[in-house]
């Protein structure tokens, strides 16, 4: 399989790019093969790169002071992930980011995405509308968590992502939806009863 081809894939569905500058845009990214349970971010270290999960699952995560862990994003096949706050303003990263699985990622680098933008209007334009899906996607969470249930947020994230749902552990998923595991099994099993 030719790992690139899925990055290639994403990126032409959203700006035009003849061959030559397709191989521009992927010889920016390096080959980075993750274990389960492996960091690729870990705060007080600058996140150095951007990552496209080619195949996989991870989980970015800060941990409070009392010790819980909120989860802030997951990522899998097709996704992207970092610290970004880290990533874009160069500066010690706060979050850690976790593989679930065993995975596969392309990473560019914060200095190379800068040349890419400036070497073409389309990079440019490929981030940009990259940055403005996400920040409409936490805004939308955002909105979510302040006017929804726990169990309307737990409904809403299984119609949504039924995929991701059902591939990472359910602490992770219970932290992402602001609820503890045993709420959130409760929610599960009551949907179970329900069905059957």
């Amino acid at each position: 399989m030719d790992l690139f081809q899925p990055l290639i894939n994403h990126v032409t569905a959203r700006v035009t790019l003849s061959e030559e500058e397709i191989q521009a845009f992927v010889s920016c990214f390096k080959v980075t093969r993750v274990k389960k349970r492996q960091f690729i971010i870990q705060p007080e270290f600058v996140a150095k790169y951007r990552s496209y999960v080619v195949e996989g699952a991870f989980r970015a995560y800060v941990v409070a002071d009392a010790g819980e862990e909120h989860t802030i994003q997951f990522a899998v096949e097709d996704w992207w992930i970092s610290d970004y706050s880290s990533y874009i303003f160069q500066q010690p990263a706060t979050m850690f980011v976790m593989a679930l699985e065993d995975s596969i990622i392309l990473q560019i680098d914060f200095e190379s995405e800068q040349k890419l933008k400036a070497y073409n209007h389309q990079f440019e334009t490929f981030f940009r509308l990259m940055a403005e899906r996400s920040f409409a996607g936490i805004q939308r969470r955002l909105i979510s968590n302040l006017t929804k249930t726990a169990e309307q947020r737990f409904q809403e994230f299984e119609q949504n992502y039924p995929k991701i749902a059902h591939r990472v552990p359910q602490y992770a998923l219970a932290s992402f939806l602001g609820m503890t595991t045993q709420y959130m099994s409760k929610l599960r099993n009551t949907r179970l009863h329900k069905k059957s």
